[in-house]
């Protein structure tokens, strides 16, 4: 049985993965948090200590670690005895970090796919382009990596799973994340500004009729009725988790679709129009290179600034769509979260918890064998229901709403 936890980051997530980690370190055992900025670690462990969250007596370190250096991050973890890493730090530290557990012989989990800072957007699927290329070495090694384990991608991954398991044949799984929540900012997003934006000035790809589809960002629209935050319209958006289900299910349409409101339209359109949003370094008149996006990253909330004020809800789910006994059937799995919960709980917003939850919830099943693949795995690839049911006790409770009703899922 695996124990004791080190998580590599600093931000609004790493904050719900700590306090997750906390309320159930009966069966995590000591944790660690570690970054680059000691004090960001040691505000969380205070939080922490503050809500009197640890279930058990046990250690809560912090540590000042720079993730991209793979023998300091190797040092760390066997000088805190972790056998599962848990890195929710920038997307550009995952092949640092997973180099890191290779070497130490520990579990690897994240939740999002890796980016190089000079990239964006690269060739499908992207999963091959990075991570996939070192799952022979996981195997060989008999070490679990769990790869995208937030909750889009991750918990999503498993509702798709679970869709195709209801179900006699699937076509299509379609992925809907609406934020209907108000953080009462002029603008600002919901995490990482830098990957955020990322996400959005390069090509959509969408698994259509078994092949690559490519289309603009806000070109393609659907609105949806939705349990609690009702009429939601949501846009096509390229997604870490279309990029592994595509392969993986033997699904023949895979999309995923974003709700945005009209000022973060028009907001995103201007500063595109004006290449703040390139990753590409510019020299100012002075002499000075920058790069735009980066320059926009420190002008914008800290994401993790915007928890205490923060209402509303979040609603994101998957329309799974197929045949069962030989009739068309469609189901939605879903979640429901509210800002406020959240940061009552554990002082971060909603986004947050969504996706700091869901690898604390992976690490527990890995701690008790269930999830302890000993390779390297996607969410989809492995049994949802005991995660699920983690989930439901944890903080992110499953409903499904089909011709049946609306009703909570357990198993």
């Amino acid at each position: 049985m695996s124990k004791n936890v080190l998580i590599i980051g600093a931000g609004g997530v790493a904050q719900v993965v700590a306090h997750k980690c906390a309320q159930n370190n009966d069966v995590l055992g000591n944790i660690a948090i570690a970054s680059r900025t000691l004090s960001k670690c040691e505000e969380i462990v205070a939080s922490v200590k503050e809500k009197g969250a640890m279930k058990v007596d046990g250690q809560l370190t912090a540590h000042e670690l720079n993730a991209l250096d793979v023998n300091a991050t190797v040092e760390l973890i066997r000088e805190t005895g972790s056998e599962i890493v848990i890195n929710v730090g920038t997307a550009f530290l995952n092949m640092s970090v997973m180099s890191a557990c290779l070497e130490a012989e520990v579990t690897y989990l994240d939740t999002a796919i890796h980016e190089e800072p000079d990239k964006i957007c690269e060739q499908p699927p992207w999963y091959a382009n990075y991570e996939w290329k070192r799952r022979d070495e996981f195997k060989a090694k008999g070490l679990t990596a769990i790869l995208g384990v937030g909750f889009d991608p991750g918990v999503v991954n498993a509702y798709a799973r679970l869709g195709c398991d209801m179900l006699d044949t699937v076509e299509s799984v379609d992925i809907v994340d609406v934020n209907a929540g108000s953080h009462g900012k002029y603008f600002a997003t919901n995490f990482d500004p830098e990957i955020n934006f990322r996400e959005f000035t390069g090509t959509v790809y969408s698994w259509q009729n078994n092949a690559w589809q490519s289309n603009k960002m806000f070109e393609v629209s659907r609105t949806d009725d939705l349990p609690v935050v009702g009429s939601q319209t949501t846009y096509m958006s390229g997604h870490d988790e279309v990029h592994s289900l595509s392969q993986n299910l033997g699904v023949a349409n895979v999309r995923f679709w974003m709700g945005f409101g009209e000022h973060y339209i028009n907001v995103f359109t201007v500063l595109q129009s004006l290449g703040l949003l390139s990753e590409q370094p510019v020299m100012t008149a002075e002499g000075q290179e920058v790069v735009p996006l980066k320059v926009v990253k420190a002008v914008l909330p800290d994401p993790s600034s915007l928890a205490p004020n923060y209402t509303g809800k979040t609603c994101i789910g998957d329309f799974v769509k197929g045949t069962k006994d030989g009739k068309e059937k469609e189901v939605f799995i879903y979640n429901v979260a509210d800002h406020k919960e959240a940061y009552n709980e554990v002082g971060s917003q909603g986004i947050s918890y969504t996706a700091g939850v869901p690898p604390v919830a992976a690490a527990m099943l890995v701690a008790t064998g269930e999830w302890d693949a000993k390779t390297m795995v996607n969410v989809e690839e492995l049994d949802p229901r005991p995660f699920i049911n983690i989930l439901n006790k944890i903080g992110l409770p499953t409903r499904i709403k089909d011709e049946e009703g609306d009703r909570p899922v357990s198993f």
